[in-house]
């Protein structure tokens, strides 16, 4: 008689926890990022934007187009966006505005990594593609700019760090035609792969630039590389906030 009172309690005790173990998963189910939670991971509005891509960083940038892609084409409908490099003083436009994501996110290539292709100053080229944001389109403005920020055009003075002619040129042609510009930073093969202080120089002009433009620029640390996986979840939300 004890011993199949003991079974039973033992009977119950294992449904009782199987309950509990169901209710749980149950739970977790249901608090999983769905609906207005999972709408904070993605870009609520159409947005024009320009991806912007300095030639001359590291290779590890290459690592990254899956994932820039990917944003590109999580976009809203009705998202116009456009690709170009900067390079050796020139804007290669790899695909004008186009609301075909997917097409915009296949003219994504790879960087050249090369000091062949240094910009020497990659503000001049952001002021080239504002003049591409024409009024067309409904969404807002933005320009994605993946860029070591460094500006050597008329020699490396630390003195004018975030101030620079080109730089501020780049900032008022922006609040001009509504543009807020967002940052990625990532060292080049020149001296911002080498120098803390060019590094620290090149962060600091593209902080001005965001900040004075409404954007936001993002980075972590002056040596090494940090992928941008964080960086679009961050820049998502910056979206959305003033969205």
């Amino acid at each position: 008689m004890f011993y199949r009172r003991k079974m039973t309690f033992v009977a119950t005790l294992a449904l009782a926890v199987i309950a509990a173990m169901l209710t749980v998963a149950t739970s977790a189910k249901n608090i999983l990022p769905t609906g207005k939670d999972h709408a904070r991971t993605q870009v609520a509005e159409p947005l024009n934007l320009a991806v912007l891509v300095q030639d001359d960083l590291i290779s590890q940038v290459a690592n990254e187009l899956g994932v820039t892609r990917e944003f590109i084409k999580s976009l809203p409908s009705g998202s116009r966006v456009m690709v170009g490099y900067i390079t050796t003083g020139t804007l290669q436009v790899r695909q004008p505005f186009t609301t075909d994501l997917d097409k915009a996110a296949r003219s994504l290539r790879i960087p050249r990594s090369s000091t062949a292709a240094s910009a020497y100053n990659p503000y001049v080229e952001v002021s080239e593609a504002l003049r591409a944001f024409n009024g067309a389109g409904n969404g807002r403005n933005a320009i994605l700019l993946i860029s070591d920020g460094l500006d050597t055009s008329r020699g490396f003075d630390v003195t004018s760090s975030a101030h620079t002619l080109d730089l501020e040129r780049a900032i008022k042609q922006a609040n001009d035609r509504n543009v807020a510009v967002y940052a990625f930073y990532a060292p080049g093969v020149g001296l911002t792969s080498r120098s803390r202080l060019a590094a620290s120089y090149g962060q600091n002009s593209l902080n001005r630039l965001a900040d004075d433009t409404g954007g936001k620029a993002f980075f972590q640390g002056t040596t090494g590389f940090v992928t941008f996986d964080a960086y679009f979840e961050r820049l998502r939300r910056k979206l959305n906030e003033v969205s």
